[in-house]
């Protein structure tokens, strides 16, 4: 039995991510910390957490704790990270890896050091509705790829009222960094590494000096070209991967429930395939196939970094 101790205990643990750490007989949340003790206190009641812990280093720290997930906001995520890596005890941090790719790396060098895995929360790279695109491509059903698109829009106002996700000293890019992260992901697990990236960024909301539209082109080491716009100040809300072939072209949404969609010159196949009502299930679960020696997970801090580098190319950070 693997037991996990969580750092941080807002929103994307309720549901997302901390019910999925109890698997029977496999992995289970020890114990939980927060800055506000209380919130820890009332989540591990409501959860079932035997421990709440008085600080992050006391739960680090703990000889009744196996591994760490870290469920906070990204500028706490190096910090931390560092730490864990200095008790010798794996990792999981939810997305961006840090706050740039130099954060990034340096945590990634920190667990190699110590010989002990640093998962990333890219969770969609273990969910059956993307492993199916994957499929697809590695099958070459439509031929080679020969380039990618993703565009995400949201209506003017979204995400005003989003907390660290559009504080410039914890987010740069605004939501761009925490949304854009999890399909540049996907996009880099589907058509391998990205050589080449740039991008241009603008603040287009009156008397807001957030950023929020991003455009941007790149190239992956396989040749493949991609380009990307996300807009959180525009007229509708749409989230639209084309993945474009020599035969045909592959549709996916990274965030909205909409089935995987092929467009060949014979017509439209639609495959919808539901999620797990905890999302990060997949995810946990061969975090546990990994740490037992019986597979290598697919988000692991390797491919965090390549991540975080492109968010910087993009941004021009």
């Amino acid at each position: 039995m693997i037991r996990w101790g969580m750092i941080g205990c807002g929103d994307v643990t309720e549901k997302k991510s901390g019910p999925a750490y109890r698997i029977e007989n496999e992995s289970v949340i020890h114990g939980v910390t927060s800055r506000t003790l209380s919130r820890a206190e009332d989540y591990a009641k409501r959860h079932g957490i035997e421990t709440v812990f008085n600080s992050a280093e006391e739960l680090i720290n703990s000889p009744d704790i196996d591994a760490v997930y870290i469920a906070t906001p990204p500028a706490t995520h190096f910090e931390l990270a560092m730490k864990i890596a200095e008790s010798g005890k794996p990792c999981s941090v939810e997305k961006p890896l840090a706050l740039n790719y130099s954060q990034s790396l340096e945590m990634a060098k920190a667990f190699e050091a110590v010989n002990q895995p640093l998962f990333v929360a890219y969770y969609r790279r273990t969910l059956p509705r993307f492993d199916l695109v994957k499929e697809l491509l590695e099958r070459q059903e439509l031929g080679e790829v020969r380039h990618v698109h993703w565009s995400l829009t949201r209506p003017e106002g979204f995400g005003l009222d989003a907390g660290w996700r559009i504080e410039p000293s914890q987010a740069p890019g605004g939501l761009f960094d925490d949304l854009a992260c999890h399909g540049l992901d996907l996009l880099d697990h589907y058509l391998g590494k990205i050589n080449i990236a740039s991008g241009v960024i603008a603040s287009q909301q009156l008397n807001s000096t957030i950023t929020d539209s991003v455009a941007a082109s790149w190239i992956h080491e396989s040749g493949v070209t991609g380009s990307g716009y996300w807009n959180f100040a525009g007229f509708e809300q749409d989230d639209d991967i084309e993945i474009i072939c020599v035969d045909g072209k592959i549709c996916v949404s990274v965030f909205e429930d909409k089935p995987v969609r092929i467009v060949t010159r014979e017509g439209v196949k639609t495959y919808d395939i539901p999620h797990p009502d905890h999302i990060q299930k997949h995810y946990v679960e061969q975090m546990v196939l990994h740490m037992k020696g019986q597979a290598t997970h697919p988000s692991l801090a390797q491919s965090g970094c390549r991540t975080a580098w492109v968010c910087d190319q993009i941004l021009g950070q």
